[in-house]
C-alpha cells in the first residue's frame, strides 16, 4: 500500500521547501522528504552559519581599525566555542521555524532517506510513496580529493564542527568557499595559508575581481601558495604535513580544510530506477523548465549543477510549482542574469557577464569598460591600505549594461539594487542620470566617466 501526493519534494533544503510550500499554496497535496535537519546546506552548514562567522571576522577587523577613529581598544581574545554555541542555537531555531512553516501550510513532512523504485515512486524506511510530480532537490556535498591521507583534512561541513580556532590552518581551493573560509580563519586568529592550483583565486569571476582579491588576501597576512598540486597528506589530525606531486613537503599545519568543489548528493537515491539523464559528474540534467528526461520528474538546486546558489534553488522551485499548479504554463527561471556575493574580506558583489564573456559574446568593438579604483572613505583613517575597485561592462551604441562588478566594503549590500537595474536593461545613461548618494562607495557606479 502506498501513499499518494500531487507533489513530492525529495530534499528539505531551500529548493525543496520552497517548491513544496508554493505547490501547497496553489492547492496541491504536497510533501517533503528529509532525513536530516530542515534547511539543507544553506541553513545548517552553508550560507547562514557562514555569514555569522563572517560577521565575527568583520568585528575582528573593526577592532583593528578602531584606533584610527580614536578608540583605545584592547582585544582580550576571542571565544570561538561560545560563538559556535550561539550560532548553533540560532540555526536550531531556524530548523524549528521551517518545520512550523510546513505545518502551517499543510505540507506533509516525511522523515527518512528516499530511494526511487520507479520514475514517480519512492520508498522511505519501508513505506512507499507515489506522486504525479516529483522534484529532486537533494543538493550537493563537499568533495574530498582521493589522495593518500585525504581523511586527515576536513571539509566546509567540518569547519562548522570546530570548537576552537586552529593555530595553523591550510585551506585548499580557490573558489568562493575557500576564500571565505580563509578570510574567517585569518581574522579570528589562525595563521592561514591558501593552496591554489593556478596564480589567482576565483578564476571564473571577472579578472579584475580575481586579481584584486588575490592581492587583498596576501595583504591580510594569508599565505597564498600558488601553482600547487597537493599529492598527499601525512601525520596525525593534530599535526599534518602537506606534500606536492614531487613529494616535497610544502607545509605543516594542525588543520587542513578541503574546499575543492562540490558534487550532487545522489548516492543511494536510486536514480538508475528513474531513467533520468545525468552528466558525467552525476548532476541531473534538466531543461529550461527544470524538467528531466522523464515525464513528471524534475530537479532543482545544486543537484542540477547550474548556478549553485540558495536563491536560485528557491526561485526555480517556486516557478516550477507556479507552472505545475498555478496556471502559469510558461513560468520558469531565467539563468542569464544572476547576482551573487562572495563574503571574502573585502566582499565581492557581481551580476551579469564578465569582461571576457562580454567580449566573446558581442565582440571587442561592441564592448566598452568603465572602471573606478579608489580607497574607500572608511579606510582613509585606518592603517589598512585596502582599496575598492568597480567595473561596468556596456555594449552597443546605447551602452546597455551587461556586467556590474565590485570588490570593497559594502559590495555585498549594494549589489542587490544594481542587479535589478541590470536585469531591467539599464544603460550607462540611466546610471549617469541617477543622483548619487554621497558619501558612499556605491555612488561610484553612477559617476564613472
Amino acid at each position: 500500500m502506498s501513499r499518494h501526493f500531487d507533489f513530492l519534494a525529495i530534499g528539505g533544503g531551500s529548493g525543496g521547501l520552497a517548491a513544496a510550500q508554493r505547490a501547497a499554496m496553489h492547492g496541491a497535496k504536497a510533501a517533503v522528504i528529509e532525513s536530516h535537519r530542515l534547511g539543507g546546506t544553506c541553513v545548517n552548514v552553508g550560507c547562514v552559519p557562514k555569514k555569522v562567522m563572517w560577521y565575527a571576522a568583520q568585528l575582528a577587523h573593526a577592532i583593528e581599525d578602531a584606533p584610527g577613529y580614536g578608540f583605545d581598544v584592547k582585544c582580550n581574545g576571542h571565544d570561538w566555542d561560545q560563538l559556535r554555541r550561539r550560532r548553533d542555537a540560532y540555526i536550531e531555531r531556524l530548523n524549528g521555524i521551517y518545520a512550523s512553516n510546513l505545518e502551517r501550510r499543510d505540507v506533509t513532512l516525511i522523515r527518512g532517506r528516499a530511494r526511487f523504485t520507479g520514475p514517480r515512486e519512492v520508498v522511505v524506511d519501508g513505506e512507499h510513496y507515489t506522486a504525479d510530480h516529483i522534484v529532486i532537490a537533494v543538493g550537493g556535498m563537499p568533495l574530498v580529493p582521493q589522495i593518500d591521507g585525504c581523511d586527515l583534512g576536513i571539509t566546509s561541513d567540518g569547519f562548522f564542527e570546530l570548537d576552537h580556532c586552529p593555530g595553523e590552518v591550510a585551506v585548499v581551493g580557490a573558489g568562493y568557499i575557500a576564500v571565505e573560509l580563509a578570510g574567517m580563519f585569518a581574522a579570528l586568529g589562525a595563521r592561514t595559508s591558501l593552496y591554489i592550483r593556478y596564480d589567482r583565486v576565483l578564476r571564473n569571476f571577472d579578472e579584475m575581481l580575481s586579481e584584486r582579491l588575490t592581492t587583498e588576501l596576501q595583504n591580510s597576512g594569508i599565505e597564498v601558495v600558488k601553482h600547487c598540486n597537493i599529492a598527499r597528506l601525512s601525520g596525525q589530525r593534530s599535526r599534518i604535513e602537506i606534500f606536492d606531486r614531487d613529494d616535497r613537503a610544502i607545509g605543516e599545519v594542525d588543520t587542513v580544510v578541503w574546499a575543492v568543489g562540490r558534487a550532487p548528493a545522489t548516492d543511494g537515491l536510486g536514480l538508475e530506477h528513474t531513467g533520468a539523464e545525468t552528466t558525467v559528474r552525476g548532476c541531473v540534467v534538466t531543461d529550461e523548465f527544470q524538467s528531466t528526461s522523464v515525464d513528471g520528474l524534475y530537479a532543482i538546486g545544486d543537484v542540477t549543477g547550474r548556478a549553485e546558489l540558495t536563491p536560485v534553488a528557491i526561485a526555480a522551485g517556486r516557478r516550477l510549482a507556479d507552472r505545475l499548479f498555478g496556471g502559469q504554463p510558461d513560468r520558469r527561471l531565467d539563468y542569464g542574469c544572476i547576482p551573487t556575493v562572495v563574503f571574502s574580506h573585502p566582499a565581492i558583489g557581481t551580476v551579469g557577464l564578465t569582461e571576457a564573456e562580454a567580449r566573446e559574446q558581442y565582440g571587442d568593438d561592441e564592448v566598452k569598460i568603465y572602471k573606478s579604483d579608489f580607497k574607500p572613505m572608511y579606510h582613509q583613517l585606518t592603517e589598512h591600505q585596502q582599496r575598492a575597485v568597480m567595473k561596468l561592462i556596456v555594449v552597443g551604441a546605447q551602452e546597455r549594461i551587461v556586467g556590474c562588478h565590485t570588490i570593497g566594503p559594502g559590495s555585498d549590500e549594494m549589489m542587490q539594487g544594481f542587479a535589478v537595474a541590470v536585469r531591467m536593461g539599464a544603460t550607462k545613461r540611466d546610471f549617469d542620470d541617477t543622483i548619487a548618494i554621497h558619501p558612499t562607495s556605491a555612488e561610484e557606479f553612477v559617476t564613472m566617466t
